[in-house]
């Protein structure tokens, strides 16, 4: 699997071209699934952004950016139904559009629908987060990115050995400051990165490449 970890989407000229390069052919040649779930697990969330990821309409525009096809693969629903139904809709796609709102709860529905398991065994699959969809693959978030009642703690499913800090200085996160990402870097235990809706990172074998238009930075264990 290949990881495009964004904090706000495809915001930009450099992380298109870098989506387009894990891809390895035009958007419009490529199969796309969107996973709206983490959304469900965050109070700030609900049926309208659901909708409007799902959609593609602004700022949401993800599913609209011109792929031969778009699906829309709904994590919580894939218990109810068997994996030999479902396991083909993702072996044949070329990307997973990985929505925001709580990493843990997407963590949850995750290990529990099987998904974590089968992106694992598919190399050439890009999977795009966004904000909680990048978070849930590292170790850990920390408590306060912890918006779900029901998670047990802050893990994550550990894929890459870092942890992100997003929407660092959003103007509607006016806590999402410099200052409490080293806070928040200074208690996470292993390396991290802050950064914002400018900046992604790519992913490949382990080797990270920072993407950005904007403002990051790093911070060690």
């Amino acid at each position: 699997m290949k990881l495009l970890l964004t904090s706000g989407g495809i915001t930009n000229g450099s992380i298109r071209e870098a989506m387009v390069e894990l891809l390895g052919k035009p958007i419009s040649e490529c199969r796309a699934l969107c996973i709206p779930t983490a959304q469900w697990g965050h109070p700030a969330c609900g049926p309208a952004s659901v909708r409007g990821f799902v959609s593609g309409v602004s700022p949401w525009d993800m599913s609209g950016l011109g792929w031969e096809s778009v699906g829309v693969l709904e994590l919580t629903a894939l218990p109810s139904i068997s994996k030999e139904r479902w396991e083909p809709w993702v072996r044949e796609v070329d990307v997973l559009l990985v929505d925001g709102g709580d990493a843990t709860y997407l963590y949850h529905w995750m290990r529990e629908s099987g998904l974590s398991e089968l992106v694992s065994s598919l190399p050439e699959l890009v999977w795009v987060g966004v904000s909680a969809g990048s978070m849930v693959m590292t170790p850990r978030i920390g408590a306060d990115f912890v918006a779900w009642a029901s998670a047990p703690d802050d893990r994550t499913l550990g894929v890459v050995d870092f942890s992100i800090f997003p929407h660092l200085d959003h103007e509607s996160m006016p806590e999402n400051t410099l200052v409490e990402a080293e806070k928040w870097a200074a208690g996470i235990g292993v390396p991290s990165y802050a950064m914002d809706d400018q900046t992604a990172l790519k992913v490949i074998d382990g080797t990270v490449e920072v993407i950005s238009e904007g403002h990051w930075k790093a911070f060690p264990a």
